[in-house]
């Protein structure tokens, strides 16, 4: 390549890593709008679970089909992507399959493992284009998918059909100019092509100066579209790809079972059940401070934790299709959950850009805006949905969060619910029995 070549692939990197790293300020930004959550601890039981979960894919296989097919095609994004390394040292500084000397037959293995990879993830992209589009499983084809949700799982298998195709088109014209007599310009014997050897014999009678061409293009083509898929990950469910990692990390580690109390309920508990405890020994409450709010009512009153969530969520319905509520034809979706919960952070952070980096109350609440109340109380609270999510998300933590609101924040909670609260208060029991009746039962035969 030419020095304008050079010029031009260093200024198209700036751009692609520009976009990308503004890109990345605005998730961490949007995802630091939650409240504050503890999640340092056992750092051992966090690695271990990023390195089973995220890296080992463990939880993926659970369903075979799907996450052996999902294996190929994270194995060979990460692997091959390892060769972007030596695309961008070769366009920068023009040089041709820079690694190749110095690895030597290492080389070769490497680039046959891409090349058996890029044929194994184009297999996997044709078969899941056709569950979601022929075979149309139902956890494909919920509402809670319509409109760009369909059509970005979509973009996503094509991005990633072209970009293969590309990495092999680029591979056979590149072995084909090697094997040109005498040698073609800067092109020279490197790697191993399982492949694109039998794709190579295309260019058989196309002048060496065409096909030369022809690999500039693809080569072009691919980098520019690893820079132009690595953009719209900001757009797109496949954002998971970099942020499972993190969410891994940060899950809960209690058991499924366990909730979380509000600190300011346990203290005030506490007070009551010692006899010893002077509730006036504490400091006076600053007048100025802003009462805390009870549970959720928007994005805002989520932990950060839950809100990488919402980023992290794949989009692939196991939640959903597990839930019991959602098989017996109630309106909860867990997946619909998170995929809200996205969409109104998304809506916040843009308020924020076009705000100069305030926001600007919009009359609008992540409850009742995009979820309603019958959704958040058809759930059973069983923890389907966070055993089977294959990133360790938890949908139920939000449910849980917003029905906190409505609870304590608006006395909204259905009517057999207060029943049973009131119930409980007076007579210590959920059942509508005086406490003196509460043992009548040992007494019955």
């Amino acid at each position: 390549m030419s020095y304008l070549d050079n010029i031009l692939f260093a200024i198209l990197l700036v751009v692609g890593f520009g976009f990308f790293t503004a890109s990345v300020k605005k998730i961490i930004r949007n995802i630091n709008l939650g409240v504050d959550v503890d999640r340092k601890d056992n750092p051992k039981a966090r690695w271990k679970n990023m390195a089973l979960i995220a890296l080992g894919q463990s939880k993926m296989v659970r369903r075979p089909v799907a996450g052996i097919l999902h294996i190929f095609v994270y194995v060979g994004f990460i692997i091959i992507n390892i060769e972007l390394l030596e695309i961008i040292i070769d366009g920068l500084f023009g040089t041709h399959r820079v690694f190749a000397p110095y690895l030597g037959v290492v080389y070769d293995v490497l680039i046959a493992s891409f090349e058996i990879l890029a044929i194994l993830v184009i297999i996997a992209v044709v078969t899941f284009w056709i569950r979601r589009n022929v075979i149309r499983l139902k956890r494909f084809i919920n509402s809670d998918l319509n409109g760009f949700p369909k059509s970005d799982a979509n973009y996503i298998l094509y991005f990633e059909t072209v970009l293969m195709i590309l990495f092999l088109l680029m591979n056979a014209s590149d072995l084909h100019l090697q094997n040109v007599p005498g040698g073609y310009s800067h092109f020279h014997k490197a790697g191993s092509y399982p492949i694109s050897q039998f794709i190579a014999p295309i260019f058989n009678g196309t002048s060496n100066e065409a096909v030369g061409l022809m690999f500039e293009v693809f080569w072009w083509l691919h980098i520019a579209g690893i820079l132009v898929f690595m953009n719209y990950l900001y757009f797109s469910k496949h954002l998971h790809i970099l942020l499972a990692f993190p969410n891994t990390y940060f899950a809960n580690l209690k058991p499924e079972g366990q909730f979380d109390n509000l600190a300011s309920v346990t203290k005030e508990v506490k007070l009551m059940m010692d006899p010893n405890a002077d509730p006036f020994a504490a400091a006076p409450a600053d007048e100025n401070a802003h009462p805390a709010k009870f549970g959720a009512s928007d994005v805002q009153d989520l932990n950060w934790v839950q809100l990488l969530n919402a980023y992290t969520c794949t989009e692939c319905g196991r939640c959903t299709s597990s839930c019991p509520a959602n098989q017996t034809g109630k309106k909860l979706s867990p997946r619909k959950i998170m995929m809200d919960t996205r969409d109104r952070l998304t809506e916040v952070g843009k308020n924020i850009d076009a705000n100069k980096g305030v926001f600007v109350p919009d009359n609008k609440t992540l409850l009742n805006d995009y979820i309603t109340p019958e959704e958040l109380w058809a759930c059973t609270s069983c923890n389907a949905c966070v055993e089977e999510c294959p990133v360790n998300i938890s949908p139920l933590s939000i449910i849980m969060d917003m029905r906190r609101y409505l609870v304590m924040e608006q006395s909204a909670a259905p009517m057999s619910l207060n029943a049973m609260m009131t119930n409980i208060e007076n007579n210590g029991a959920p059942w509508q029995y005086s406490q003196q009746d509460r043992l009548n039962w040992k007494n019955e035969n």
